[in-house]
């Protein structure tokens, strides 16, 4: 895989080190309103070239464009209600109309349009009381100054990580499992099939006592935005952006897959409409599927840049990494050595990075497991980066 490394020697007030902040508390944001014209440069940015050219040395643009959608993630963790001992336990805290403001986000230019919830495997009361929770929310730009600066109307979907219990037992179950649509090829080897994280796709497909599925729920806010924008004298959105950290990541990569492949069908059905541009934005995102899932990603057209701090032992599982012969980019991809692909295959265990990478480091908390993986620890490592 692409990987550019970002080193940082960070310095805060206690010494040589960052203060490092819960993203799990709600939160101020930490940059004002971007001012940067972006234009005709969105494409770039969304990954059209790959972000050739951007990420050694970062570019500046994109810099502040990871740190605003990095702000509408933390938002999603700010909204959500953390009080276990609460009949509210699992929601949203805040209503849509005034979720991005409540949340420390007064002035984006985008509206909330749904909010998104998570099905995860039920357990017994004592052990989760939550096995349905909010995930997420769906927002379009709908400010004509922030549609001209940005070059395009956008539509943000954004992922909390992981943080019930049921959650966590459904993120334990970390074999690889194919993907409905590799089912009906029966000669197609297993290693060939596009397969992901099974506790991932669970949590992604099940559908809850009141709500259906995050899957369904994302295509169909994305198709209802598609038509209420796309209008005859419309202006339809050109880019979806799917932002997540830790499990949010891997739905984001997730959605991303559906919101393609479901456009691909689309357009070859005869739908004459200009495909969108679909990236996925991760931060600290787990490993998601295997090299089938990453080629038939690529494929359809969806755009991956991970965000990976050097010490977050959550970007490395789960299973092993095992790509094939595929070079992308004209670089040579790693394998796995010592280990037969046919058994780590069997075994479930063979898995694939997806897109590229931006990776970042801060050596003097390489030692701290928990913040390693903060997303506000992200959110500063890629704010203190210079072009």
């Amino acid at each position: 895989m692409h990987s550019t490394l970002v080193r940082l020697q960070a310095h805060g007030s206690r010494g040589n080190c960052i203060v490092v902040r819960s993203s799990l508390e709600p939160c101020l944001p930490t940059l004002k309103p971007s001012t940067l014209q972006i234009g005709k440069k969105w494409p770039e940015l969304q990954g059209a070239r790959n972000w050739d050219g951007l990420l050694s040395p970062l570019d500046g643009t994109l810099r502040g464009e990871l740190v605003r959608y990095g702000e509408f993630v933390r938002a999603a963790y700010a909204s959500f209600d953390f009080n276990g001992g609460a009949p509210s336990y699992g929601s949203c805290r805040f209503p849509s109309c005034s979720l991005l403001r409540r949340a420390g986000l007064p002035e984006t230019g985008y509206k909330v349009t749904r909010l998104l919830y998570v099905a995860s495997t039920p357990t017994p009361g004592w052990l989760s009381p939550c096995s349905s929770s909010y995930i997420g929310y769906v927002a379009v730009c709908d400010d004509e100054d922030e549609i001209e600066r940005l070059g395009r109307r956008d539509v943000v979907i954004a992922f909390r990580g992981m943080v019930t219990r049921s959650e966590w037992l459904d993120g334990f179950k970390s074999n690889l499992t194919r993907l409905p649509a590799a089912d009906a090829d029966e000669n197609e080897e297993e290693n060939e099939a596009p397969m992901v994280v099974s506790g991932f796709w669970s949590l992604f497909t099940a559908p809850g006592e009141a709500h259906c599925s995050l899957q369904q729920q994302v295509l169909d806010e994305v198709q209802r935005i598609i038509r209420e924008y796309g209008g005859k004298d419309g202006t339809p959105p050109r880019s979806i952006t799917i932002a997540g950290h830790s499990l949010g990541a891997a739905l984001a990569v997730l959605s991303a897959y559906e919101i393609t492949t479901a456009a691909v069908a689309t357009q070859q059905g005869g739908d004459e409409a200009a495909p969108m541009m679909v990236t996925a934005v991760s931060f600290g995102g787990p490993r998601v599927g295997n090299a089938a899932f990453r080629r038939r990603l690529e494929e359809s057209g969806g755009k991956v840049l991970r965000v990976v701090n050097s010490d977050d032992i959550v970007t490395k599982v789960p299973g092993f990494l095992v790509d094939d012969d595929d070079n992308q980019g004209g670089e040579p991809v790693k394998r796995m050595d010592g280990v037969p692909r046919w058994l780590l295959s069997k075994m479930g265990w063979g898995y694939s990075d997806v897109g590229r990478e931006l990776r970042v480091s801060c050596q003097d908390l390489a030692s701290n497991l928990v913040a390693s993986h903060d997303l506000d620890l992200y959110l500063k490592l890629l704010a203190a980066c210079t072009d």
